[in-house]
């Protein structure tokens, strides 16, 4: 009989168990030295067999104990959880105790270039509070180099001591959280006993902090899918909305008014037929209005042409539409071959920007014309739409977005986000608006975006 091929599916186990490969390679080494020391070395032992058979028991269950929790870790998708499952495995991998003094565990993460608190053993209220720059000391060291580092008298480290605990210890332990190039934290252990950081512990807590750092890398990307799925859905939904509004203060209103005057119409035949002509004339051109706007709302909610033909034709197809049922006029400069290697998907994206802003200068700027600009420079591509409106305050905007409920701008960064690119809005009372977007065409452009001097 022929087994299936691996994939999480057809082996669940498999996965959970290939995660622990690494550590239980370490364990197997520590076991080994400890069953080499427990051995008797002669007939001068002072250990019995049974004891010592005890203790090897003794210490194998705890063996299985760690693998189970280590298996449990690799296995967890949430983040607390697997912060927290990290120093459980940790604490229990060393022993907890030791001759009744606690070993005190400190998980630190980065958040905003400083290391804070992120789950913790043995840590009092005060320091979970603490952040420490990690700009000296033996977290700078161990930080730089990417390589765990004991340090005696922790009290009299430049940063360590800012921790209340750590004046308890005289023995401090420092593993980092690194993955390739990038360094995410330390795991931060300390005891009271000078001597607790055996050679063999060192070896096991480096090993538990390169599990942990694949089982945080997995949850994190985890969280970041989560939000994205609920920032996606969040657009879905205002899309929805928007589309309700649409249709009510546009076609609806427009059908009711049909129906009104056909009936109107109907009961002129009898007194007035040449008045009920024109009013029949209003009728058709009311109901040819509306089918436009019905047409229109269609092709933003689809626009076969961009799966067709691509974005500029699309977005001068938009224009033609906007002039057509509105009466606005909407300039399209970019040449046809612009975005014509952008991924379908992100084309999309930029249409609806696009089109959001768009729709934004129509109904608020009262503009004359409306341009759209769309310009690639090397594997950059600029987007910008300028009106000659009345403008308005971007902050102060902005800062009463919530009171009034308007989600324009908020969608115009959100869908900008979607495609990795920045947005920025001019505009000024009297002096009209420009929307711009730069969207990167490659993954090293992203990183160049993300770079502190980068300005467009």
């Amino acid at each position: 009989m022929s087994l299936p091929p691996y994939s999480p599916a057809t082996w669940p186990g498999l996965t959970a168990a290939l995660a622990v490969v690494p550590f239980g390679l370490a364990l197997a080494g520590f076991w080994d030295r400890l069953r080499g020391s427990l051995e008797p070395e002669g007939a001068g032992s002072q250990a019995s067999p049974d004891d010592e058979a005890a203790r090897l028991r003794a210490q194998l269950n705890r063996l299985r104990t760690v693998l189970r929790m280590l298996s449990s870790l690799s296995a967890s998708l949430n983040l607390e959880r697997v912060l927290d499952r990290t120093l459980d495995v940790a604490t229990a991998v060393v022993g907890e105790e030791d001759n009744g003094r606690r070993l005190v565990a400190a998980l630190l993460l980065f958040e905003s270039d400083e290391l804070a608190v992120a789950s913790a053993r043995g840590l009092p209220q005060a320091d979970l509070r603490v952040r420490l720059p990690a700009a000296g000391g033996v977290l700078e060291a161990v930080l730089s180099r990417v390589e765990p580092r004991q340090v005696l008298q922790p009290a009299s480290d430049p940063e360590l001591r800012n921790l209340t605990a750590m004046h308890q210890c005289q023995a401090a332990l420092c593993v980092p959280l690194a993955a390739g190039l990038d360094v995410y934290g330390v795991l931060l252990f300390g005891h009271p006993r000078r001597g607790f950081f055996t050679p063999e512990r060192i070896e096991l807590l480096e090993a538990v902090a390169r599990q942990a750092m694949s089982a945080i890398e997995n949850a994190r990307l985890y969280r970041a899918l989560e939000q994205e799925k609920e920032r996606i859905t969040e657009i879905q939904e205002e899309a929805r909305k928007k589309l309700a509004r649409d249709l009510h203060d546009g076609p609806t209103q427009s059908i009711g008014a049909i129906a009104t005057r056909v009936n109107f119409a109907r009961r002129l035949l009898e007194r007035d037929p040449k008045a009920a002509a024109e009013e029949l004339y209003r009728i058709e051109e009311l109901s040819r209005r509306t089918t436009k706007e019905i047409r229109q709302m269609l092709f933003t909610l689809r626009p076969l042409v961009l799966e067709s033909e691509g974005l500029v034709p699309a977005l001068r197809h938009l224009a033609q539409k906007t002039l057509e049922t509105h009466g606005q006029r909407v300039i399209v400069e970019a040449e046809d071959a612009v975005a014509a290697d952008l991924e379908v998907g992100k084309q999309g994206v930029v249409f609806y920007i696009v089109e959001e802003a768009v729709n934004n200068a129509r109904k608020h700027a009262k503009a004359g014309h409306i341009w759209v600009r769309l310009r690639r420079h090397q594997d950059l591509l600029f987007l910008e739409v300028e009106d000659d409106g009345v403008g308005f305050d971007v902050q102060a905007v902005e800062e009463d977005y919530e009171r009034r409920g308007s989600l324009g701008m908020i969608n115009l960064r959100e869908r900008t986000e979607l495609v990795n690119g920045l947005l920025k809005i001019d505009s000024a009372p009297g002096q009209g608006t420009r929307v711009r977007v730069v969207l990167p065409m490659t993954s090293e452009a992203a990183e160049r975006l993300r770079q502190p001097g980068f300005t467009f």
